[in-house]
C-alpha cells in the first residue's frame, strides 16, 4: 500500500489544530455551566457558524452527495426542505429560546427548561426528555462514527475497524477535555473549512467534465431522469422530503447554540451568516454530487469506489482531481463536519446524563469540579455505546441520521416551538407532546400506514396532543405566566 504522506500530513495538522483548541477550553472551562453551554457567550458569529457546523454532520459532504449521485436531481427536495425549516426555526425559536430559559431559572438544557418552563416538581419531563436524548443521540453518534469510519477507510485504505477508531478518538478527545467552548470554537473552524471545500469542488469536477453544457449532456445520456426534481416521486415522497425541515425545532444540539448566544439581539446577525453558510453548503453538495455523474460516466476506471458506496463520491472525486495537498484539505472538510456534529451530540448527552439525572437525582450537592468530571465520563460512555453501534459496516449515514432527527424532530419539535409561543401550554401538554411525538415515530418507522417520512406524523399527532391535553389541564401558575409574559415583552425589545 502506498502512504500518501501530504494526506496524512494535512489530516494530522488538522487534528493537532482542533486537539490545541480543546485545550484552550480546558484552560476558560471555570465550571459546569462554562463545560456544557460556555458561559452563555457566544457571539453573533460564532453562534451561527457553529450551529450550522453541527448540524451540517458527514451526510452533507457523504450522504447527500450520494444520494444525488444515485437519484439525481430529485434528492434537492431534502435541501429545500432543510433550507425553510432552519429559517423559521432562527426566526421563531432563536431568540425566544435564549430568553426563556434564562428567565426559567437560567436552564442549561433542554430537560432542564422543561422542568422550571411548566413547574414539573414530579421531574417527569426531566427525566422523560433525558431518555430520548440518550437513545436518538446515541444513534446519531453512531451515523457520524460510521461517515468518520468510511472516511478513513477510503483515504487510507485501512480496515473499517482500524478506521472507525481512528476517526471517532480525536473527536472524544477535545470534547472530553475542552467542552462546550472547545466545540464551539472548532465548529467555527470547521464550518470555514467545509464551505471553502463545498464552493472549490464542484467547480473543479465540472472543469474535469468538460464544463457544465458538456456535463449536462453526459448526465442526459445516462438518463433524463437525473435532471427531473419529481424522477419516481409523487406527492407524499416530495412532502417527506421537505418534511425534514421540521427536524430543527427539536434538535437538541442546535438549540443549544442559541441558548448559549450571548444575547437575543446578537441572534439577528447569526441567523443572516447561518442561513447564507447554509444555502452555499447545500447547493456545493448538491453539485458535487450532480456533476460527479458526469465526471464517473466519463471516467469509468475510476468509478469503482463510487460503484460500491455512492456516498464516497466527495471522497474519492477529492483525491482524483486535486493535488494530494489541496485534497488532503478537503477531505479535513469531511472529517471536520462530522466531529462538529458528533461533538455536540456527545455533549449533550453528557449535560442531559450529568445535569438531569446525576446531578438532580444521585448527587444534589455535587461541586462544579465533580460535575465537570462527570461530564466527561459519560462523554466517554456515549461515546463508546455509539462505536458499538457504528461496528456494522453496512449502516448508510443517511439512514441512521434520518432516523434520529425524525425522533428529535417529532418529540421536541412541537413542545419546544408552543413551550416559546403559547403561555397556555402546560406539564401535561408537554409531557403527552413528547411521548405522542417519540412513540409516533418509532411506530411509523416498523408500522407505518402511508410510506411517509415519519417526523410528519409524529410531528402532527405531538401538536394535537399538546394542545389537547394542555386545554383539559390546569391553567399554569400566575408565576410562570409572569416569566413567561416577563421573556416575551424583552424579545420585543430591540
Amino acid at each position: 500500500m502506498t502512504v500518501n504522506v501530504p494526506m496524512i500530513t494535512t489530516f494530522v495538522v488538522y487534528i493537532v489544530g482542533m486537539l490545541t483548541i480543546g485545550l484552550v477550553g480546558y484552560n476558560s472551562t471555570k465550571n459546569f455551566d462554562d463545560y456544557i453551554l460556555g458561559g452563555r457567550s457566544l457571539g453573533s458569529l460564532v453562534t451561527a457558524l457553529s450551529a450550522g457546523a453541527s448540524d451540517m454532520s458527514g451526510w452533507l459532504l457523504m450522504g447527500l452527495p450520494g444520494a444525488i449521485y444515485v437519484s439525481g436531481i430529485s434528492e434537492i427536495w431534502i435541501a429545500i426542505g432543510l433550507i425553510i425549516g432552519a429559517w423559521f426555526n432562527w426566526k421563531i425559536v432563536a431568540g425566544r429560546l435564549r430568553l426563556q430559559t434564562e428567565y426559567h431559572s437560567n436552564a442549561l438544557t433542554l430537560p432542564d427548561f422543561f422542568t422550571h418552563r411548566f413547574e414539573d416538581n414530579s421531574k417527569i419531563l426531566r427525566v422523560i426528555s433525558a431518555i430520548i436524548i440518550l437513545i436518538f443521540f446515541t444513534i446519531y453518534c453512531a451515523s457520524g462514527i460510521v461517515a468518520g469510519a468510511r472516511l478513513f477507510e477510503s483515504t487510507f485504505n485501512i480496515g473499517y475497524g482500524t478506521a472507525l477508531m481512528a476517526g471517532a478518538i480525536t473527536t472524544i478527545i477535545y470534547t472530553l477535555i475542552g467542552g462546550f467552548l472547545a466545540v464551539s470554537w472548532t465548529d467555527t473552524v470547521q464550518a470555514s473549512l467545509m464551505i471553502f471545500a463545498l464552493i472549490l469542488t464542484p467547480v473543479v469536477v465540472i472543469i474535469a467534465s468538460g464544463g457544465i453544457s458538456n456535463s449536462i449532456s453526459i448526465i442526459e445520456a445516462r438518463g433524463l431522469s437525473d435532471l427531473n426534481i419529481t424522477k419516481d416521486l409523487n406527492f407524499i415522497q416530495i412532502i417527506s422530503l421537505l418534511g425534514w425541515g421540521l427536524g430543527y425545532f427539536g434538535q437538541p444540539h442546535i438549540l443549544t447554540r442559541f441558548m448559549a448566544s450571548e444575547s437575543h439581539l446578537s441572534i439577528v446577525m447569526a441567523r443572516k451568516i447561518s442561513i447564507a453558510w447554509m444555502i452555499l453548503c447545500l447547493l456545493g453538495a448538491i453539485l458535487v454530487g450532480f456533476f460527479g455523474i458526469a465526471y464517473f460516466e466519463s471516467n469509468p476506471d475510476n468509478s469503482t469506489g463510487v460503484i460500491e458506496n455512492s456516498e464516497c463520491v466527495f471522497v474519492d472525486l477529492a483525491r482524483m482531481l486535486f493535488n494530494p495537498w489541496i485534497g488532503g484539505v478537503l477531505l479535513s472538510a469531511i472529517l471536520a463536519a462530522i466531529m462538529s456534529t458528533l461533538s455536540c451530540q456527545l455533549l449533550v448527552c453528557s449535560s442531559a446524563l450529568t445535569e438531569d439525572l446525576y446531578k438532580n437525582f444521585f448527587r444534589k450537592n455535587a461541586n462544579q469540579k465533580e460535575l465537570i468530571w462527570v461530564g466527561r465520563l459519560m462523554v466517554l460512555l456515549i461515546a463508546i455505546i455509539a462505536i458499538i453501534l457504528a461496528l456494522n459496516p453496512n449502516n448508510l449515514i443517511l439512514n441512521l441520521v434520518s432516523y434520529a432527527w425524525a425522533g428529535f424532530g417529532a418529540a421536541f419539535g412541537p413542545v419546544v416551538l408552543f413551550s416559546v409561543c403559547w403561555r397556555r401550554m402546560n406539564r401535561n401538554g408537554a409531557l403527552a407532546g413528547m411521548l405522542v411525538g417519540a412513540i409516533t415515530v418509532l411506530f411509523w418507522k416498523k408500522y407505518g400506514f402511508i410510506d411517509i417520512y415519519e417526523i410528519i406524523p409524529g410531528f402532527l399527532f405531538a401538536s394535537i396532543s399538546i394542545v389537547i391535553f394542555s386545554f383539559t389541564g390546569k391553567q399554569p401558575s400566575n408565576e410562570v405566566l409572569k416569566r413567561f409574559d416577563s421573556a416575551i415583552a424583552k424579545f420585543h425589545t430591540k
